[in-house]
């Protein structure tokens, strides 16, 4: 059983995340990015998406895209 959190839609952060490639700004930025890392945790929660970006030493505004995206996921 699949304990991480989900958004109401049921769908994990790093799923939806990677969705949001279309988007603008900087959770756009942050959702392209993730579709070339082969190793984004796509079925991780937002905590385990800053520790990916904390691996590869990503800019800060990458970690305020993951608090924008967070909010968004967790309103849907």
């Amino acid at each position: 059983m699949d304990d991480a959190p989900h958004n109401q839609g049921n769908m994990p952060f790093g799923e939806w995340l990677l969705q949001q490639s279309n988007r603008t700004g900087y959770v756009g930025e942050l959702a392209a990015s993730a579709k070339n890392d082969p190793k984004f945790p796509k079925a991780g929660t937002p905590e385990q998406v800053r520790a990916r970006l904390r691996e590869v030493m990503a800019e800060g505004d990458m970690f305020d895209a993951v608090d924008d995206a967070e909010a968004d996921w967790t309103s849907c």
